[in-house]
């Protein structure tokens, strides 16, 4: 803080000293007249003049003057004047014999002065000093004023960035709104909340490959350690074809992790401002239904009807982001999963039901997360936690949220998208 004041004060002391030493050059030099107030003395000193110098004494005697202001006629060899002075019949020569008072000179004739003094001087003028001294005071003030607070705030930013270099990921600052650093402060939490997200996603992606592909390449390594048991000439063919049934389903773990672990990075990856089209999401949810119905047992009701509704963004992860949703309904439902589209004055949701058991409401606020899921393990839940954390990401992507209500008997995620205008699905259609 100090550097800064000292850089401020000094900004402001020398700008003030400059401007207000220019203004007042100028001022003398063009504007200001000191002949206004020394023209009693020039107009007297011209009318002494006129007269003989033997009547010029008994004139000067016979004016009325007060005694703060006396008026003397001096031979021109009474008074030494420095070379850099000059005295003139149209212009006042002023003189400081000490620091209370003054004398005023003017040319009579070639042989004569007129001396107007000793004159006390304004005493109010002493204080001129004293008056520069607290104007100067006053502006140290009013610097230290503005720069205190912004001083406190930078310090403030500088033990976050500290800290923040200190691993402590989870550093925010807090200012006022008044602040003049506010949007930096602003600009550090928002970097800040990326950089921990990130850095939290590297944490859950070591633990999935610590935790979730060391367990099916375990059992790939004992499987491989146990083929010339199962796959020797006279072994039983039904035993051997379960244990590599068992071996592809690891292998198949995996890679359906890894394309997990890929999509829910390439979607971290991608950039803010995607180009979106236009979508038919009546029709996009129609083709989904049909892909995975034929894999689950349990049926989904979805009504043909439903009036053609379009939103912005990428058919492809649209299209994800609802068969994540039919999978995990297929996964808990107890006799059916039902999918709603509608809309309202502001966005288009879609709803995919299911007739289940739930979820726990402890689970309900970290289900979102990655690689999160529930303790309560329930109809066999293998999953890899990534389907609903992938689902928030593209809803992310898309300006848009997913949500979720869940009781006994009936779980509802509902995806919103901004509701899009008519005048811009035209655009869409007529491609321009």
């Amino acid at each position: 803080m100090k550097r800064l004041f000292i850089s401020l004060y000094l900004l402001l002391s020398l700008s003030f000293l400059g401007i207000g030493w220019t203004l007042d050059s100028i001022w003398q030099n063009n504007v200001d007249d000191s002949g206004v107030q020394d023209a009693p003395l020039i107009a007297l000193a011209q009318l002494i003049g006129k007269l003989p110098a033997a009547e010029r004494e008994a004139y000067l005697a016979q004016l009325s003057t007060r005694e703060t202001y006396p008026l003397r006629l001096l031979s021109k060899a009474q008074v030494a004047i420095n070379q850099d002075e000059s005295l003139g019949r149209d212009s006042v020569l002023i003189t400081a014999p000490d620091e209370q008072h003054e004398l005023h000179f003017i040319e009579v004739d070639e042989q004569q002065l007129l001396m107007a003094g000793p004159i006390e001087i304004d005493p109010r003028e002493q204080l001129r000093g004293l008056f520069t001294l607290f104007f100067y005071l006053s502006l140290a003030l009013v610097a230290l004023i503005w720069v205190w607070p912004l001083s406190r705030d930078l310090k403030t930013l500088r033990l976050a960035t500290k800290a923040f270099g200190q691993a402590k990921w989870d550093t925010q600052i807090q200012l006022s709104s008044r602040s003049q650093v506010q949007p930096l402060a602003s600009t550090f939490n928002e970097m800040a909340r990326h950089i921990s997200a990130l850095i939290e996603n590297q944490k859950h992606l070591s633990n999935a490959v610590s935790h979730e592909i060391r367990t099916p390449l375990a059992r790939l390594k004992f499987a491989l350690a146990l083929v010339p048991q199962y796959c020797a000439p006279d072994s039983d063919p039904a035993q051997r074809q379960a244990f590599l049934d068992e071996m592809q389903q690891d292998v198949k773990e995996m890679e359906t992790l890894l394309q997990e672990l890929l999509t829910y990075a390439s979607l971290e990856s991608q950039q803010q401002d995607m180009e979106f089209e236009c979508c038919e999401l009546t029709k996009l949810t129609q083709q989904t239904i049909s892909r995975l119905q034929n894999r689950h047992d349990t049926p989904i009701y979805f009504d043909e009807q439903t009036p053609e509704l379009k939103v912005m963004g990428d058919p492809s992860l649209i299209e994800r982001a609802l068969q994540n949703l039919i999978i995990n309904a297929q996964r808990f439902a107890q006799s059916r999963i039902t999918i709603a589209i509608g809309q309202d004055n502001k966005s288009v949701q879609l709803k995919v039901i299911d007739d289940g058991p739930g979820i726990a409401a402890v689970d309900q606020e970290k289900i979102f997360e990655p690689f999160y899921r529930s303790k309560v393990v329930q109809n066999g839940n293998k999953g890899h936690g990534l389907g609903l954390a992938i689902i928030k990401r593209i809803m992310h992507k898309h300006n848009g949220r997913v949500s979720l209500t869940s009781e006994p008997g009936s779980t509802v995620f509902t995806l919103s998208w901004p509701r899009i205008n008519a005048g811009r699905q035209r655009k869409s259609q007529t491609g321009t």
